[in-house]
């Protein structure tokens, strides 16, 4: 901290600066992280930001303006996704922290209802999101995975029933999941839990603001919402393809009855009484008013416009791909998400990412996993439609320049590593990271440059082993003077 203040110009040129090496997400070429309305409703979204800035959402008696936004957006959030007058919500900082509240709220019902049950078990498709896997370690949860069908990577009833046991207290379908795209069978999922007197929950937090837009402009989804009978809990994120400014996610409930196991409240201590609905106390008033002012403003119709355009770019996609030997489509994606993989040895996928960052694109990477191989993933979304036809193109010159290269050796041996990781720590992690390439680009990021290398071995490794590797990389990342 500066002995005296900065001038206010200072300050603004150095954050400037900073963002230099950032993700260059207003050029349309960012194909993840980032979901980008026209300039006129992020301005909007911006100025509906700045006013509820400072507004503080712990206490909605001290700031009724924040209820009335809230209940608004969940009320939006229920008419879109099936739900009767009974479904209540609230707003959330993301999606992780809508499925955290679920989880929760399914703990604790049971806790309640059927307390014999002394550890509760949830069940996810190995195509889950990682959050349930996080809202089962924070909350003493076990995660039963189930495989997903090697073609169409959707869920399997058959598994999901095999793994019930008298401990199971949710049973989650993704609506779509994230990797490939695809729905899983919503209304079997459904019928099992309610069948069998276990809550059924629906991570629909990237396709929450897509599928009934998508239906609304003609296109077929399989039901998937509150109108699914035995549908207890939905996730939904205003912050993917509702097109609000992050932070801004929801948790619905199927009644008031269940969303108590939500609600925490305390007060025994010395200080003002807290009742949290959601993980967090305090928080800005901003992510309320610019969801609400960008749900508003692209409205039902702006929406559906959307959809069309996005469900054109992705057929054009799908297709171009298909047109390139050396690349697939994974599945048969549901929505706007697509995975892409090889089919020639020679090409290799974390080379074709770093290629195209290099050249200003960003495209995700999703390592090897037990339901699918390395992929590309795509996440299209309004920004990035008119800039489709390029991506191919670029696909078919990468991999010219690939096959005429000679591919660097990989004659790694996980095996290897394994005595490190037996007592990882600091020291021993420093040593690794410089032997990987993961000490950093040299310019005091921390972050390296070129990731091919080092994602051709974390492909390899056993997932127990990336996490620890990982774990040991973000602890150094977040560390003053690394």
């Amino acid at each position: 901290m500066p002995q005296k203040g900065l001038p206010a110009e200072e300050i603004l040129s150095q954050l400037q600066a900073m963002k230099s090496k950032d993700v260059p997400w207003e050029t349309g070429k960012v194909l993840a992280y980032v979901y980008e309305p026209k300039k006129e409703t992020e301005n909007l979204a911006k100025d509906a930001y700045r006013m509820y800035l400072i507004e503080n959402g712990l206490d909605p008696t001290a700031f009724p303006s924040l209820l009335k936004l809230e209940n608004d957006l969940i009320g939006m959030a229920k008419d879109l996704l099936g739900g009767d007058e009974e479904v209540v919500g609230n707003v959330t900082s993301g999606g992780t922290e809508s499925i955290i509240l679920a989880v929760k709220t399914a703990r604790d019902y049971y806790k309640d209802k059927q307390p014999e049950i002394k550890e509760p078990e949830l069940i996810v498709a190995e195509t889950a999101h990682a959050a349930f896997h996080k809202a089962g370690h924070y909350l003493g949860v076990k995660v039963v995975m189930v495989a997903v069908n090697k073609e169409t990577f959707k869920m399997e009833p058959k598994l999901v029933e095999a793994a019930i046991t008298p401990n199971t207290i949710m049973i989650v379908g993704s609506a779509p999941s994230y990797a490939h795209g695809v729905v899983d069978p919503i209304e079997e999922l459904a019928a099992m839990a309610k069948a069998r007197n276990i809550l059924c929950h629906v991570d629909a937090c990237v396709g929450g603001f897509y599928l009934p837009f998508s239906k609304k402009a003609g296109y077929d989804v399989a039901p998937f919402d509150f109108s699914v009978d035995g549908v207890t809990s939905m996730s939904a994120d205003f912050h993917k393809y509702g097109y609000a400014i992050k932070g801004a996610s929801c948790i619905l409930q199927k009644n008031r009855a269940l969303r108590k196991y939500q609600i925490f409240a305390c007060s025994s201590w010395s200080g003002y009484t807290i009742i949290n609905p959601t993980v967090l106390s305090s928080k800005t008033g901003g992510p309320l008013a610019g969801a609400w002012a960008t749900l508003h403003h692209i409205g039902q119709e702006g929406y559906i416009e959307i959809v069309k355009g996005c469900q054109a770019a992705t057929k054009l996609c799908i297709e171009g791909i298909a047109e390139i030997p050396e690349l697939e489509v994974l599945g048969s994606p549901d929505i706007n998400l697509v995975a892409i993989a090889s089919t020639d040895p020679k090409i290799n996928i974390f080379a074709i990412s770093d290629w195209m960052t290099k050249r200003g694109w960003h495209i995700q990477v999703q390592l090897a996993s037990s339901s699918s191989r390395e992929a590309l993933h795509l996440s299209i979304n309004r920004a990035n439609i008119e800039h489709i036809p390029e991506l191919l193109d670029l696909f078919k010159v990468v991999i010219a320049e690939l096959k005429e290269k000679e591919a660097p050796e990989m004659a790694f041996d996980p095996a290897m590593l394994a005595p490190m990781f037996e007592n990882m720590n600091a020291e021993t992690f420093d040593n690794l990271a410089g032997m990987l390439g993961m000490s950093g680009d040299g310019e005091g990021s921390g972050l390296p440059d070129d990731l091919e290398m080092i994602n051709n071995i974390l492909n390899k490794l056993p997932a127990e082993q990336r996490n620890v590797l990982l774990t040991e990389f973000m602890n150094k990342l977040f560390t003053v003077g690394s």
